[in-house]
């Protein structure tokens, strides 16, 4: 039995995971789970990286208090965030959060003084999204940022971490490829990039590939945990990248959607798709495992619900009861989840509102009408994008794979298959570490190919399917969906 301990770190909160593979399937246990919450602080807002840290240590110390024998540690995170550290290793400030607005109107002065939209696009393909980590470091160039002036070392928050432990400075691919500062065609920062922002390549670490050992833990750590020289794996490093390693599918005629805060909606493409169409429809490219290209879109998922959640008051306090609220109501308005209004407002439920009133709508009144509202959109926001990836990709996409948080939500996933009309395969809900966990069972030589570690997957999991029942109703629902502004 081989002990691995995967590091899932999300945007709301942390765990660890203990994972135990006997050659035929892996069990999971959550060994620790713990807040990750943002720092508001002269003006920004931060992320607590040593908090984060300590956490981990914390973790490694409950395994050799357990006597557990890990054959490796693997740490995936968020994408396009990243810290700063001296040349003597010392982390210099806080990482600024992608939540924070200060690169509000960054990405047209960038476009206007150093490159233009297209040319950034043709070299990196990603999706233009305002906390880009190109749009955050020429927002912290503009502002004189005393961290990145010194910055010996910057590191994409994973590779952060894995310095912590290591002390060696790395640059995994799949979260490098959030950035947008990453070539796909190269499989390197684009060093034209770098230029335009006054950076050199050596700051950001040598580049490694999912399924690489980066190190082992300092003396420092192990003094400090109790373990010995334990290795570090980098693994798919961008949480996306590894929840999608667990799609456990047989073939490639499918779309996968990563269901939580974020709804991930893409295909694995074997070359990045860098056209017309995907420029003027805003999709992006992103580093997958061996060697494929996440082709996707960045939907505005969960986070609406989430917060909303936060200014209910008497519905129930667990998930299940309280999503399905949404069967309660016949509410019939909908909103565009990616509208820039809900990106970060004051209030989640008068963001929604104001759009459902500016848009000739009814306003939702109750919590029902809020969640309805929202898994609805959800719904045919997943469809409309499934229409456009059909429109690229070089295969039919007969299902949908939903992997994640979001999967358990069977009201959200009947939804999915209904709007859609697609079968929706639902599981598993653990995605992100179970594929953590599968890319250090590659690197320990458990596993060889992509194939053979998703194939685990259907051993070590139950999986739902939601046949869909199409209706006029979702129909006319779709069109009003599409003339919304």
């Amino acid at each position: 039995m081989q002990h691995y301990l995967a590091v899932d770190l999300g945007a709301t909160s942390g765990r660890t995971v203990l994972c135990s593979y006997d050659g035929g399937s892996v069990a999971m246990r959550e060994f620790t789970r713990f807040e990750n919450p943002q720092l508001p602080l002269g003006g920004y807002v931060y992320w607590d990286l040593p908090h984060l840290y300590n956490e981990i240590l914390k973790a490694l110390r409950q395994v050799s208090a357990e006597g557990v024998e890990l054959t490796s540690i693997g740490i995936d995170t968020w994408g396009c965030d990243f810290a700063f550290f001296s040349k003597d290793g010392q982390p210099l400030g806080l990482p600024h959060c992608y939540r924070d607005p200060y690169t509000d109107g960054e990405m047209e002065r960038f476009f206007s003084e150093r490159m233009t939209q297209e040319e950034l696009y043709q070299r990196t393909g990603i999706q233009f999204m305002p906390f880009n980590s190109i749009f955050q470091l020429s927002a912290q160039l503009r502002a004189g940022s005393v961290a990145l002036a010194q910055a010996d070392k910057v590191l994409f928050i994973p590779d952060a971490l894995i310095y912590m432990l290591t002390g060696e400075a790395v640059c995994e691919y799949t979260v490098a490829s959030t950035s947008q500062l990453l070539n796909p065609r190269t499989g390197d920062l684009d060093e034209t990039l770098l230029k335009a922002l006054g950076l050199g390549r050596e700051r950001f670490g040598r580049l490694v590939m999912p399924g690489e050992q980066v190190g082992t833990l300092t003396p420092q750590v192990q003094a400090a945990t109790g373990l010995g020289a334990v290795r570090v794996v980098a693994v798919g490093s961008h949480d996306t990248a590894s929840a999608v390693a667990a799609v456990p599918a047989e073939d490639t005629d499918y779309a996968y959607l990563s269901c939580g805060t974020w709804s991930l909606l893409g295909i694995e493409s074997p070359e990045p798709i860098i056209t017309e169409a995907s420029y003027q429809n805003n999709f992006t490219n992103e580093g997958g495992l061996e060697g494929t290209t996440r082709f996707l879109k960045n939907i505005c998922g969960l986070w609406l619900f989430e917060n909303c959640r936060r200014e209910f008051r008497g519905v129930p306090e667990k998930i299940g009861p309280l999503t399905a609220l949404c069967e309660t109501s016949s509410f019939e308005g909908i909103i565009l989840p990616d509208d820039p209004s809900f990106a970060h407002p004051d209030s989640m439920c008068e963001a929604i509102r104001c759009f459902c009133l500016s848009s000739g709508q009814p306003s939702p009144q109750s919590p029902a009408d809020f969640i309805r509202c929202i898994y609805r959109s959800l719904a045919l926001r997943y469809r409309q994008v499934i229409e456009l990836l059909s429109g690229m990709a070089s295969f039919p996409i007969r299902r949908l794979h939903v992997i994640g948080g979001g999967s358990l939500n069977p009201h959200l996933m009947q939804m999915a298959a209904d709007c859609t009309g697609l079968p929706v395969v639902a599981g598993p809900s653990e995605g992100t570490a179970l594929g953590n966990t599968l890319v250090q069972i590659k690197a320990a030589g458990g596993v060889r190919t992509l194939p053979e570690m998703r194939a685990i997957v259907g051993r070590s999991v139950s999986l739902k399917t939601y046949e869909p029942h199409p209706s006029k109703a979702w129909e006319d629902t779709y069109d009003k969906f599409k003339s919304l502004k």
